[in-house]
């Protein structure tokens, strides 16, 4: 099977259960390009413009299936004016990340499959929820890149004390309060350094 067939299919797969597990190669690679995507997905599947960023900001990205957002990879470029380079590649919950991390998982998922705590910081602001990786089996996935996961709060259930995770803060994933407002993935991205600190 060709590797756009084979990628292909992954998206074809009928949930989060079954969620494929990319890696760090191929479009995913770290020296994928918009025209490795326009090869592997064809160019009807592949749209390169403008999109928000973070803080109300505005960023270019190539998005592929741009048009289902069951399916769509959006792909952020450290070379913007080549499209090449990716900073960062934003996964559907139809694929899972390296290591078998995947959009809905619980912290205690996540948690079992890194095989130590972790830190994620405190919820509700622009930065809010997001987790990456120093040490564990998560930390170093093969083909150089990193795992970043963004959680999120089910529900802010009365009478709970929740500003352990709020606000601009590091929260330990062993934190009870996590549990409490049933934390999950919201969503799971591979990045890579810029080139200058690439070893």
């Amino acid at each position: 099977m060709t590797l756009r067939l084979a990628l292909l299919s992954a998206f074809l797969l009928s949930g989060p259960a079954g969620a494929a597990e990319i890696a760090c190669e191929g479009a995913f690679a770290i020296d994928s390009s918009e025209a490795r995507l326009l090869e592997i997905y064809g160019a009807e599947n592949v749209r390169t413009g403008i999109v928000p960023g973070p803080e109300g900001t505005e960023m270019l990205a190539t998005r592929v299936f741009p048009d289902n957002p069951k399916r769509m990879l959006e792909f952020v470029w450290w070379d913007e004016d080549a499209r090449t380079d990716p900073s960062a590649i934003e996964l559907p919950a139809k694929l899972a990340g390296p290591g078998g991390v995947r959009a809905g998982m619980s912290v205690a998922e996540i948690e079992a499959l890194n095989g130590e705590p972790f830190t994620l910081s405190g919820f509700d602001w622009d930065y809010g929820g997001y987790a990456g990786f120093e040490t564990g089996a998560l930390a170093a996935p093969a083909g150089g890149c990193h795992l970043s996961l963004r959680f999120d709060a089910k529900d802010y259930p009365a009478g709970i004390d929740i500003d352990s995770i709020i606000g601009d803060q590091a929260v330990q994933s062993t934190n009870p309060v996590l549990i409490e407002v049933g934390a999950y993935v919201q969503s799971v991205a591979i990045g890579y350094p810029h080139p200058d600190y690439r070893d």
